[in-house]
């Protein structure tokens, strides 16, 4: 079954928010360990910046994939 553009939008859109949230966190719970202490607002500013490398990431892998796809075809 194929999925719509409107899920696949929304997936998208929960993916990205998980992955911000995860990604708070994560950085509140272990920067401590290293000996970096942060505020929410810069925890917050960092998880937005991995947030969107994240995303550049995922989509390049994305169109990469499938150029090698559409070349096998």
């Amino acid at each position: 079954m194929k999925q719509s553009r409107l899920m696949s939008l929304v997936e998208s859109i929960a993916n990205v928010a998980v992955g911000y949230g995860v990604a708070v966190v994560t950085q509140i719970l272990i920067f401590p360990i290293f000996g970096l202490h942060t505020t929410l607002a810069q925890n917050l500013q960092m998880g937005a910046i991995f947030t969107l490398v994240s995303i550049v990431r995922s989509f390049g892998l994305r169109r990469l994939f499938e150029a090698i796809r559409v070349r096998r075809v």
